[in-house]
């Protein structure tokens, strides 16, 4: 972070509620303006302020201020105008020249080391002395922790954390135990914990370095999709990792419990300890879906209505298709599955006319912003992302939403598509928005990826067997001209694609060479697809990876592609970022993790949030001021350094991070045969192969599908979902 020393001038603005501030700043006979939630500064202060140049699209050039303190004056003269400022609460004009009067050039030393003298002074008592002295010391702090841990090379917003959690006790804290800087809030790596606590000797047999072990083990286990872990696991993992034994693990395991950091849970008859957030969050699903359903379900005969809207529409449904509309319409929670084809989105919007025939308020919803536009495009109704159903609070920190169980959505159904995409947290805050009379109706693929958040809870719900539920299977005549459909069915179904059939929307290019592969789809893109289908190669062609490394990965697919698709040029600015990514206008980019403080305006429309997944445009690479204008599909949106740490190209992406999504032309690139076999399997090609709208082109060899096709073994992730929502049923 920068430093800079200035003197307020005016304060421009100022918000009580958040403590955020607008100062114009006076440094050497030049003003500029200081922004930051810093408080109740005042007028002629003096501020040590740590942050970093931003151009607001409004306002212009700004310092956005992270953490800050007063600076402390010398001179008994600007001691008695400091003191008098207000600064310390309880110390005013007149007690400022009682105290200074009193110890002259040594009133600051007196406040930091010995506060209790200022009893001596007649109209302070100690008690106000104390907390004369306390004020004095939350100002002056600051610069004491930026230099212990300057020496640490710890990341700034991890600082800045720990002072708004500590305060003047962040040494003290960490000094006795630096692990308390992996906290939730603070959340500095356990590794980068563990070099801190190892140059201070900390025992590594300590309760509070295995319990942080514990915490780290956990989380890791949530990146990788589980809400919980068998606890034999857990131990092991602990316990090699920390190397430490068996006693000390289960004594911090029980004091993790008294905290109410985890939870213990026995399922499957297997031992499963839980961070206590996924635990609450699966306990809350299991109960408020267990109530929704035990309302009952009605028996109402909508055949006549339906028949109506195949008469009105020229469509004829099957008898599949009939019974979940009807099921749709008649239960309070109904999941619709089907793979491509089988037709979900008829049947979907059927349902959505008989709603509204029968005058119901309802809500559609998808966990990204792409899977909502491609929701409306298909049903023709109005669809929003979950995150804007609920209406992210900004205000609490972007975490948490503002329908919930005190101020519930107001409709008569919500249907959610993409079901498979969403994770158990979201889901917990989904239903906390649902009146229990509200029908939940939810669409999805259970042979698509699971979510990238923890939980698989699509897969769990129809395990469960409690939840009523319909599968279309039939594949309708005209998806069935579709080879990308038939070859979709064929790898879920364990059998080899069509590679042959070159006639239709889906070909085979061999590639034994990861290097001719990538230059096959660079030709591909730039030349070949545009000249044959008329295709843009930024907006209509998708290029999809198994992983983000190697030579058909996306990090070095990504740079081929815009070397060839958006070279350098005169007109283009760019800035390097992080000294190896160029940013270039015109690059294509996406999020990769949920920003729920990123302003965006589309015309008259302004609004927060730009989540993982959504896809944009550079319109303007700033190197000056480091910092990007972006246009997500309409939204144009301003980042600064801090914020484009959470982009990345999106010339080509995983198949992960296609999820949800639907692209005119796919080109999936796979890897050479001897390689990325954790990455190799079924249900991984079966989500690239249905990411395709109209054109699918796959290079490698036939043996690497072999692989995949053969490979059933789906991501296995710990959750108790199932059995909770079974437990819910047992008389």
């Amino acid at each position: 972070m920068k430093c800079l020393t200035a003197d307020v001038e005016d304060v421009v603005y100022y918000n009580e509620e958040s403590g955020y501030i607008v100062l114009d700043m006076s440094v050497n006979d030049s003003l500029f303006t200081a922004v930051g939630n810093m408080g109740d500064v005042r007028e002629g202060e003096r501020l040590t302020m740590y942050g970093d140049y931003v151009t607001n699209q409004k306002y212009g050039k700004q310092f956005k201020v992270e953490i800050f303190e007063r600076s402390i004056p010398r001179d008994v003269t600007a001691i008695r105008k400091y003191l008098g400022s207000g600064v310390i609460r309880g110390v005013g004009p007149s007690a400022a020249k009682k105290i200074v009067d009193a110890f002259g050039e040594q009133t600051l030393e007196i406040l930091e080391n010995d506060p209790v003298q200022l009893a001596s002074i007649k109209g302070i008592p100690a008690d106000k002395a104390k907390l004369i002295g306390q004020e004095f010391h939350n100002i002056t702090g600051l610069s004491k922790v930026m230099t212990f841990f300057s020496k640490y090379n710890v990341p700034h917003y991890v600082t800045s954390a720990a002072w708004k959690l500590y305060g003047t006790d962040l040494i003290r804290a960490v000094q006795s135990n630096p692990y308390c800087l992996c906290e939730s809030g603070i959340d500095l790596s356990f590794k980068d914990a563990e070099r801190i606590a190892g140059d201070m000797n900390f025992p590594a047999d300590s309760e509070e370095r295995v319990f942080a072990g514990i915490m780290w083990g956990l989380h890791a286990y949530a990146d990788d999709g589980n809400c919980c872990v068998r606890e034999s696991d857990l131990a092991n993992f602990v316990t090699q990792n920390l190397f430490v034994g068996d006693k000390l693990y289960y004594s911090a395991l029980q004091y993790a419990e008294s905290r109410g950091a985890i939870v213990n849970s026995d399922k499957y008859d297997t031992h499963y300890i839980y961070l206590s957030e996924y635990y609450n969050a699966e306990n809350y699903i299991a109960d408020k879906l267990s109530e929704m359903i035990k309302r009952g379900s009605e028996n109402v005969d909508y055949s006549v209505e339906i028949a109506g809207i195949e008469q009105a529409n020229e469509i004829e449904y099957d008898d599949m298709q009939k019974r979940a509309i009807t099921a749709c319409m008649n239960e309070h929670v109904f999941i619709l599955t089907g793979g491509p084809g089988t037709g979900k989105t008829t049947t979907l919007k059927a349902l959505i006319t008989l709603m509204k025939q029968r005058h119901m308020k309802i809500k559609l919803a998808a966990p990204t912003g792409r899977a909502a536009k491609r929701m409306s495009d298909l049903t023709g109704a109005s669809a929003q992302t979950i995150h804007r159903l609920l209406e992210v609070d900004f205000a609490a920190g972007g975490n948490s939403f503002k329908r919930n169980e005190q101020n519930p959505l107001d409709c008569d159904a919500v249907i959610i598509d993409e079901m498979s995409m969403v994770d158990a947290m979201l889901f917990s805050s989904l239903l906390r928005a649902l009146k229990s009379r509200t029908r939940l109706i939810m669409v999805g693929d259970t042979d698509q990826l699971p979510s990238v958040g923890a939980g698989n809870v699509l897969h769990d719900l129809l395990q469960s067997g409690k939840v009523p539920s319909v599968e279309l299977t039939e594949i309708f005549r005209q998806a069935a001209e579709s080879l990308i459909i038939l070859n979709a069915h064929s790898v879920i179904h364990g059998e080899m694609p069509d590679l042959l059939d070159k006639s239709r929307d889906a070909f085979f290019m061999y590639s034994d060479n990861d290097m001719n592969s990538l230059r096959l789809t660079v030709d591909l893109c730039k030349r070949r697809l545009p000249e044959a289908y008329g295709y843009d190669p930024l907006d209509d062609i998708q290029v999809l990876c198994l992983s983000r490394i190697g030579t058909v990965g996306t990090e070095s697919v990504n740079r081929e592609l815009q070397a060839a698709l958006n070279p350098p040029a005169m007109n283009k600015r760019e800035m390097l970022l992080f000294e190896k990514t160029i940013l270039r206008d015109g690059d294509k980019i996406m999020q990769n993790k949920n920003d729920y403080d990123v302003e965006w305006r589309r015309g008259a429309e302004k609004s927060h949030g730009i989540f993982n997944g959504d896809i944009g445009k550079i319109i303007d690479a700033d190197r000056t001021n480091r910092r990007c204008e972006i246009d997500f599909e309409g939204r144009k949106a301003h980042y600064d350094a801090d914020m484009l740490k959470k982009i990345e190209h999106a010339y080509a992406v995983t198949v992960h991070k296609s999820q949800g999504s639907e692209y005119p032309a796919v080109i999936l690139l796979l890897p050479n045969p001897n390689t990325m076999y954790r990455l190799s399997y079924r249900n991984l090609l079966y989500t690239a192969i249905t990411r395709a709208k109209k054109t699918l082109v796959i290079i490698g060899t036939d043996v690497k599908i072999q692989q995949m096709v053969a490979n059933d073994r789906k991501a296995e992730r710990f959750s108790c979902l199932a059995p909770m929502l079974e437990d819910r049923f047992v008389e």
